[in-house]
């Protein structure tokens, strides 16, 4: 094994990110109870933020960003590891505050990891990634709420995004009846190809709700926020749930009581940051048998640390289409 490896590492001069790949040693790396060699990470919209500094991503610095990663442990003075355990690591803080996956070793805290499930391999980990682990968590909270699939229509915001797309996909794979929203004429056909059964435009969805509006959805997954999301909620019919993840729309909820206190409905909050161990593990074990393989996508790119610093600023301005998987030893 050599001394030493290469990342992409983010520092601030004159108030502004600038980033480069640096020759790094194991005792450049932070504390932590294992040290794994990354196989794959990815690239998502807020990894683009912070590599071109257009977002408020970044706490401390210098960082490796990359919020998600895949790998190998090399070293482990943690229990539940030994070394060539295949391991995933989603959230934590991990790319934000805490060194992340662009760089070819990184030693993190066992405590944050997930064994790699049987039948998962670290490029297909890093092909859901965050995303699809988050809306893998969604569907696991309607179910929780007992929304069955005789229940009626369940719909999906924001659904040609990465979490949204892949919610789809499973809610269908599992036997729901799926809607999605899209502000994307042109993402229909792959909609409907995931399993969308019908497809509603962002404009019909983001306009302000009464406190009640007709009864269409038995259940729903969020990705929007704002405004949206009070209309999801006026229109979810009595005793239905909606599952909140994102705020692509805003952090505000323009909604009133009524859907509460007189359809029964319910809003959970999904966290994939701080969730705990074993709902993580199941969720990782659930994408293996519920998320079939061709509903990924396009896996536009498997990209170098070289080339993420432009990468970073096409995905931040959406000019990039399909997932780009980061191999840090390309």
């Amino acid at each position: 094994m050599s001394d030493t490896f290469k990342a992409l590492v983010l520092n601030q001069q004159d108030g502004q990110t600038v980033s480069e790949i640096r020759t790094l040693g194991n005792d450049d790396l932070p504390p932590g109870d294992v040290l794994l060699a990354v196989e794959y990470s990815s690239l998502n919209y807020k990894d683009g933020l912070a590599i071109t500094g257009r977002g408020k991503i970044i706490r401390e610095w210098p960082l490796v960003p990359g919020i998600d990663l895949a790998g190998r442990v090399l070293e482990s003075h943690h229990h539940d590891y030994a070394k060539g355990d295949g391991v995933i690591l989603t959230g934590w803080g991990v790319g934000e505050k805490y060194w992340g996956g662009y760089s070819q070793r990184q030693r993190v805290q066992g405590k944050w990891l997930v064994p790699m499930p049987a039948g998962m391999d670290s490029f297909r980990a890093m092909a859901i990634g965050t995303a699809g682990f988050t809306a893998m968590l969604c569907v696991m909270a309607l179910e929780d709420a007992g929304v069955h699939t005789d229940a009626g229509t369940v719909l999906v915001t924001g659904a040609s995004g990465g979490v949204g797309s892949i919610a789809v996909a499973i809610l269908h794979h599992l036997g729901y009846r799926v809607a999605a929203v899209s502000g994307k004429p042109e993402a229909s056909d792959y909609l409907h190809e995931l399993g969308a059964r019908q497809i509603l435009s962002r404009d019909e969805m983001s306009a302000p709700p009464r406190a009640l509006e007709g009864q269409r959805w038995a259940a729903a997954i969020d990705t929007v926020g704002g405004t949206m999301l009070a209309r999801v909620l006026a229109e979810t019919n009595y005793g239905g749930c909606v599952a909140a993840c994102g705020l692509a729309g805003g952090a505000d909820l323009p909604t009133t009581v009524m859907p509460f206190i007189l359809r029964n409905v319910s809003l959970r909050g999904v966290d994939s940051v701080s969730c705990p161990f074993d709902r993580r593990m199941l969720a990782w074990q659930r994408l293996v048998k519920d998320l079939p393989a061709a509903a990924l996508g396009e896996i536009g790119q498997v990209a170098s640390l070289e080339q993420l610093p432009a990468l970073a600023d096409r995905i931040t301005r959406g000019q990039i289409r399909g997932r780009i998987i980061v191999d840090p030893n390309l």
